[in-house]
């Protein structure tokens, strides 16, 4: 009845939403009748554990030590087939007695499935007292089948050139800030990249001459102005960040020197009870020999939602987003967005009729204080796909 990419995102979207639909209900039940076993002395089973449990996930008071809860559940889709998927949040404060400090954060993730995909990581924030540091970090590792369109638009966008083909990476990347002024941050960052592409099936023309297997060492500054009231569900305030890296061979970079620079530009502003206007400006632009699996892209679970991941690609990537994410019911809330964007080799081969549109809605759950457990599908120019994470995408 349907098409095999289309009946795996509903497989996927259907499973993902009666997941938490179902939690959001029994949370809500036990929110109600949370009194009844300590009044009738009934033994409470394992399911009103577990519904407690999540029940008071998002209740906790900060404190210097983490505030830590966990998440996950069954998943299928025709490429990755049966999986099981893990997302533990935690936050604490490094000074709970001040009320204005933004809390520290982090997320690990993980996820197995049947046909070999694996993934397993971290990300967070870590606030010093009175802010005025901040450490940054993401590292994860990841192997899984996926595909290749080859570089640039006129490639991108020809659905004969989806070649599939193993990929492996390690990332580790991190930046030190020190706070300069008010609301501006400044310090180092690094990023290394270990990337391999194996089991190529066709269309190895596709990679024009690159290596297979890369190593990236790179080094750089990042500056960042944030008047955000929050860091993972901002209601109002201004983000911004300039990151600027350098890839030099004497980095054991072998053949490939290059630098990126990526600008981003948010926006979040109250509009009325419950809803917040949150916009993204984002530029991605790197110079140089730059490695194929380290071009700009669009797509995947941040930028351009429902495109693949990787998909359109080239040393120039940027896109535009205007979301709107209005507050519902208890812990439930919804999304909706507008998006388009483009890739190009310069600047000056921007073309209009190679903008991407992109457009979609979401279901959110407050799994944390003010952390948000998210389900997107987003829509794009001849695909759509379906997006479970935690935070917002921006």
């Amino acid at each position: 009845m349907f098409p095999a990419d289309t009946r795996h995102i509903m497989q996927r979207l259907l499973t993902g939403l009666f997941t938490v639909l179902v939690s959001s209900i029994s949370l809500s039940a036990a929110e109600h009748d949370g009194t009844c076993d300590s009044l009738t002395g009934t033994k409470r089973n394992i399911v009103t554990k577990i519904i407690d449990y999540f029940g008071s996930a998002n209740k906790h008071e900060l404190t210097r030590k983490p505030d830590f809860s966990i998440i996950g559940g069954p998943h299928y889709s025709s490429d990755t087939k049966f999986g099981i998927g893990l997302v533990a949040a935690g936050i604490y404060s490094t000074d709970p007695s001040d009320t204005t400090l933004y809390p520290s954060n982090f997320s690990l993730y993980g996820d197995i499935s049947t046909a070999g995909f694996y993934m397993i990581g971290i990300r967070g924030s870590h606030i010093f007292p009175r802010d005025t540091r901040r450490i940054n970090y993401d590292i994860y590792l990841s192997s899984f089948t996926t595909y290749f369109w080859g570089i640039g638009y006129t490639y991108n966008s020809r659905d004969k050139n989806k070649t599939s083909y193993k990929d492996l990476r390690f990332t580790i990347n991190a930046d030190y800030l020190w706070r300069i002024g008010r609301h501006i941050y400044m310090g180092p960052t690094a990023e290394y990249n270990f990337i391999r592409a194996s089991d190529i099936k066709a269309n190895e023309y596709l990679w024009e001459g690159e290596s297979r297997s890369t190593n990236s060492y790179g080094i750089g500054m990042t500056a960042r102005y944030d008047t955000r009231d929050h860091l993972t569900d901002p209601y109002s305030g201004w983000f911004i960040q300039i990151d600027q890296r350098f890839y030099p061979r004497f980095l054991f970079n072998g053949n490939y020197n290059f630098t990126a620079t990526e600008i981003g530009i948010n926006n979040y502003t109250t509009v009325w009870k419950g809803g917040v206007i949150a916009s993204r400006a984002h530029l991605d632009y790197t110079s140089g020999h730059t490695p194929w699996g380290l071009l700009p892209s669009l797509g995947g679970s941040h930028t351009m939602r429902g495109y693949y991941e990787g998909r359109y690609r080239d040393k120039i990537a940027a896109d535009i987003t205007v979301e709107l994410r209005q507050h519902i019911y208890r812990r439930s809330g919804a999304v909706v967005w507008l998006g388009a964007g483009s890739i190009m080799e310069k600047f000056r081969d921007f073309k209009w009729k190679d903008i991407l549109p992109n457009a979609g809605i979401g279901y959110r759950w407050e799994f944390k204080k003010r952390t948000n457990v998210r389900l997107d599908i987003g829509f794009g120019k001849g695909e759509w796909g379906f997006i479970f994470n935690i935070n917002e995408a921006f």
